[in-house]
């Protein structure tokens, strides 16, 4: 398999790995029994596992997933 196509297809499997890692975390945040410490903790391990996969990617990071997280925790807790 040439490089071009090997790389591309590790790209899709850590876009797969953050897409479920990102859709668990959020359905955790809505679902789960969890303080808010315990959700913000949550929240911080997502993002190291983001970060992990696409290292330099923290703004998009904060961008799309952050502002989703942030949402989630302002509904669940009330939070301003």
């Amino acid at each position: 398999m040439p490089a071009d196509k090997e790389a591309l297809l590790a790209e899709e499997i850590s876009l797969r790995r953050l897409r479920r890692s990102m859709d668990i975390t959020a359905a955790l945040l809505s679902q789960a029994d969890l303080t808010l410490n315990e959700a913000q903790k949550l929240v911080a391990g997502a993002k190291r596992t983001a970060l992990e996969l696409f290292p330099d990617k923290e703004e998009t990071f904060d961008l799309i997933y952050g502002s989703r997280f942030r949402r989630i925790l302002a509904e669940r807790y009330q939070l301003q």
